[in-house]
């Protein structure tokens, strides 16, 4: 493990990152979805794609790479742009694999190859249980008794200071229809058939945007990935310069 000092908007960002397979040219950037953090990658990316150099990272407020600021995808994006630039990686020659959150912040990184797994990015409806937990925390708010409504929050922010909180507030119901129809490289989309956090209509929709996009989808819930790692990898090897 290793740790990289940045500086952005005038704040310091400590971001924990590892690389394996140091020495090969082609390079592969792994992006974690929101709550998660690089050893889940690793886990199921790590001993695989050996004429790839590997990049695992802590995105900030993940894993070891803290944070207490109010940040958005577009922050986020700036910030892993930057970490690429201290390694001297040019991100428009690389390839970058995002679950989930990852998958949008992937996205606006516009890489030479981009490689989603359940990503995030289109709008689906809400439950009606998660409306209803919306109403009443919003209701809560408004008669003052804020506190009682991090009772109501998403599993997503569970133990998260006030600020991360924000900042899911920021990137949770973000459209990227217009950024996804942009993107004109290559693109591998992966999919699990069982995932509720991200539904398999949300990677149709994605690949019907993209117009340079190849779809595939694998039993499994959101992080189908972990078993099917296998099956990936060989298409990422067969498709991908």
């Amino acid at each position: 493990m290793a740790v990289k000092k940045l500086e952005y908007k005038g704040n310091i960002f400590l971001i924990n990152y590892d690389i394996i397979n140091n020495t090969q040219e082609k390079t592969i950037l792994f992006l974690h979805g929101w709550g998660s953090n690089k050893e889940i990658m690793k886990q199921a990316f790590s001993r695989k794609l050996k004429d790839f150099k590997h990049i695992y990272i802590d995105m900030p407020g993940f894993g070891r790479s803290l944070n207490d600021n109010i940040l958005t995808t577009n922050d986020y994006k700036n910030i892993v742009n930057l970490f690429l630039e201290t390694l001297n990686i040019n991100k428009e020659n690389i390839s970058i694999l995002g679950h989930s959150f990852g998958g949008k912040v992937a996205t606006l990184l516009e890489p030479k190859n981009l490689i989603l797994c359940s990503s995030a990015g289109i709008l689906e409806p809400k439950p009606l249980f998660v409306k209803l937990k919306i109403m009443f925390s919003k209701i809560l708010n408004l008669l003052g008794i804020s506190k009682l409504s991090k009772y109501l929050r998403s599993k997503d922010v569970d133990k998260m200071s006030q600020n991360m909180y924000e900042t899911f507030k920021n990137v949770v119901d973000e459209d990227f229809t217009d950024i996804f129809k942009k993107y004109n490289k290559n693109c591998l989309i992966f999919w699990g058939d069982q995932d509720k956090a991200t539904t398999i209509e949300s990677g149709k929709i994605i690949n019907n945007l993209i117009k340079k996009s190849y779809f595939v989808s694998y039993q499994g819930n959101h992080f189908f990935f972990i078993n099917n790692s296998d099956r990936i990898c060989a298409i990422i090897e067969e498709k991908l310069d």
